[in-house]
């Protein structure tokens, strides 16, 4: 073997241990940033909940607190919440593409203006590139105000799959009206990512004791996961 041939191959076996050091440095830079959202309202049931996210979509949800009125305890709740969850790849960019297009949340985001009490929610986002954290109730920021609200809707879906849950244990009857909810909620956008009770409506769908309408709203529930 002549010189030249073995100058390349180390040129080779360099240019790989380059591309691998960087691919490697990038994923665990990817693995370690996690985007959190925090919201509060004492008003509401559950009055506290947290959703944080890795880049890879998976995530831990947490909600509990609050004080039903007469009317909410007369009806089947989630009550606290502590699941591990995953989001769709589309969500989850759009999540971490606006962290990074508004600086990690690294700058003052409410609107001070007089608009109703909605809850208070703090954004963060802690990785390799920056991080930072702002709170607000209402935000004149577009993007910001956009993405509160995405995920508040899919707040709306976990808690529908946690009361389906027990609907399934104590009230089985109690599902369609569930169902339909979540259907309505969905189609006008106030919910978001099925895929997050996936497990939840594959029970619904597949138990014979349950009716045949609320198995079929299930089931096409389950066709709109993506």
């Amino acid at each position: 073997m002549n010189g030249l041939s073995l100058r390349g191959m180390k040129l080779r076996a360099l240019g790989l241990i380059a591309c691998t050091a960087f691919f490697t440095s990038a994923l665990r830079a990817q693995q370690s940033a996690v985007f959190q959202i925090e919201f509060t309202n004492l008003q509401l049931v559950p009055s506290h909940w947290t959703l944080k996210l890795s880049p890879d979509g998976s995530g831990q949800f947490d909600a509990e607190g609050g004080q039903p009125t007469q009317e909410e305890a007369k009806t089947i709740l989630a009550g606290d919440v502590h699941r591990p969850v995953q989001l769709s790849p589309a969500f989850t960019e759009q999540v971490f593409s606006t962290a990074r297009t508004r600086r990690w949340f690294a700058f003052p985001c409410e609107s001070h203006m007089k608009v109703a009490f909605q809850g208070t929610k703090r954004l963060s986002y802690s990785g390799p590139e920056g991080s930072g954290a702002c709170e607000y109730n209402y935000s004149k920021d577009k993007q910001i105000e956009e993405l509160g609200n995405s995920l508040m809707a899919v707040e709306f879906t976990i808690l529908s799959g946690a009361r389906m849950e027990k609907l399934l244990q104590h009230d089985r009857l109690g599902l369609d009206e569930e169902l339909d909810n979540l259907v309505t909620a969905l189609h006008e956008g106030s919910a978001a990512e099925v895929g997050t009770i996936r497990e939840t409506l594959t029970r619904i769908a597949s138990d014979e004791e349950v009716m045949d309408r609320v198995r079929r709203k299930a089931r096409q529930l389950l066709t709109q996961i993506r």
